[in-house]
């Protein structure tokens, strides 16, 4: 009796499987036929003597057809529409389309501004498997904007070697509920107490191990804040949090964590632990300067309580693009 039940654990991993595969497989078909629907009537509208009025009608005669059917409105079908002008000569979708829900590819249509934003949206969507609420948190909140500038902070070398960097420059912890004067413990408990939207914020690949994470050394015990294992890198990243502003001395204390949990806890096929010092502030500048010397992968990023605002976030990024490049003649 006890086997079966043991093996009920294996059973419902099929079945949940397989209703996964299954709402895989009506995605691709849904979004197919989205694809079809939206070329018809982009190359049918251009054709048609009295423009908008085409759909009008075509939305009328599905109706007619196919009574109470979704989706099938004249709204739809201007989506379906844009859906297929807008990649229609995009050859870098072609993989992507089926793979991403109607919901967050609309978002992403009326949300996203530059082709490379598509690109980007698309590509997080299936890499993380993001809900249509998770899709507008990130896009609201300027992830790609982050991503974007991060990528163009200087990188401790370790870092640099990494296959990737999972690490963005600042987060945005808006949903935590912290009292006026907060201390670093009320900042370790809001995290932990929401812990869904802070794994979102800093990528799934992030699987969480525990808090006051206790190492010993010399017969002393010391607690790590927040301890991850990152399954992209196959290594151990370990996260200190500070209420103010960055400063020197934190980057010694990371780089003793990190021996601590390489010589203690690292597995012989996992990579050699990272560390992520969390500020409320930093000076890029005093960074630089603190790490230049360590040679342990470990990055210092800011966070930030309240949503930032996305069109700075988009002014900033629009003037990194724009910087003209250094003559080194």
């Amino acid at each position: 009796m006890k086997n079966e039940i043991s093996g009920v654990g294996n059973l419902i991993e099929i079945i949940s499987q397989a209703k996964q595969n299954a709402l895989k497989k009506v995605n691709e078909e849904l979004i197919q036929m989205y694809w079809k629907v939206g070329e018809y009537l982009s190359i049918e509208s251009r054709k048609a003597l009295f423009g908008d009025a085409y759909i009008d009608t075509i939305a009328e005669e599905i109706q007619k057809s196919f009574p109470g059917i979704k989706g099938f409105n004249r709204r739809g079908l201007y989506r379906m529409k844009k859906f297929y002008e807008t990649y229609a000569d995009d050859e870098f979708v072609t993989t992507l389309l089926t793979q991403v829900s109607w919901s967050n590819h609309l978002a992403i249509i009326s949300k996203a501004r530059t082709l490379e934003e598509r690109h980007f949206y698309l590509t997080l969507c299936v890499k993380e498997n993001y809900s249509a609420r998770e899709l507008s948190r990130q896009i609201d909140r300027g992830y790609y904007e982050r991503y974007m500038l991060s990528r163009e902070k200087l990188l401790p070398e370790p870092i640099k070697g990494l296959k990737e960097n999972p690490f963005l420059d600042s987060y945005v912890i808006e949903f935590l509920n912290l009292p006026s004067n907060f201390r670093e413990a009320d900042l370790r408990k809001g995290l932990i107490g929401n812990m869904k939207d802070f794994i979102l914020e800093i990528g799934k690949d992030f699987t969480f191990i525990g808090d006051e994470f206790r190492i010993q050394v010399g017969g002393e015990d010391y607690k790590i804040d927040l301890l991850f294992f990152h399954r992209g890198l196959q290594c151990l990243v370990a996260f200190e949090l500070k209420i103010g502003k960055f400063k020197p001395e934190y980057i010694s204390k990371m780089d003793f964590y990190l021996e601590a949990l390489d010589r203690q806890k690292k597995k012989e096929n996992e990579n050699p632990s990272v560390g992520m010092i969390l500020c409320a502030s930093k000076d890029d500048e005093v960074v630089e300067y603190a790490m230049s010397r360590t040679l342990s992968p470990m990055m210092v990023a800011e966070y930030q309580l309240q949503l930032p605002d996305k069109k700075v976030l988009q002014n900033k990024l629009q003037e990194l693009i724009n910087m003209p490049l250094l003559d080194n003649d």
